[in-house]
């Protein structure tokens, strides 16, 4: 057995799961009433898929909406795949799940970002710290925005 829990891995593993869900739920019924999705993702990472052109514009991290124009979603346990509109060309994209860095509903204030801290010296267990927001119920509707726990540590 392990000297000790991967609370972080675990969490990682999670939060992804519920990303693949909602997507599947797209895929299958469309996107409900306002929800919109911004998704980014680091394009370095080895299983994503896209053109050279795309690569070469954004060659560490690219961010896509879900919104009016998609087609083809595919999800499935590693990640999605989905045509987009780049400027009056569509593109198909492949992401893994592992390469997504944030995930935001900005229609419900939802987002969930995945930080990654394997060369913090200080960090010897290679965790990855996640964020998560949600609206609480009486709260005015605002812009979306992703708040870092980082910025309240010591």
């Amino acid at each position: 057995m392990a000297r000790s829990i991967d609370y972080g891995n675990l969490m990682h593993e999670a939060l992804r799961g519920l990303i693949q869900t909602v997507l599947e739920g797209v895929a299958r019924d469309g996107l409900p009433g306002a929800h919109h999705f911004f998704v980014t993702f680091d394009t370095t990472h080895p299983a994503v898929e896209m053109a050279d052109w795309l690569r070469s514009r954004y060659p560490a991290e690219m961010t896509v909406v879900i919104q009016h124009w998609f087609e083809n979603l595919i999800v499935d346990d590693e990640g999605f795949s989905i045509t987009l509109n780049f400027g009056n060309s569509p593109e198909t994209l492949h992401v893994p799940f592992d390469s997504v860095r944030t995930f935001v509903d900005p229609s419900v204030e939802f987002g969930l970002r995945f930080e990654s801290h394997d060369d913090d010296p200080d960090d010897g267990d290679e965790d990855d710290d996640i964020d998560i927001e949600a609206p609480e119920e009486d709260t005015p509707k605002r812009d979306a925005e992703i708040v870092s726990l980082d910025r309240f540590r010591k």
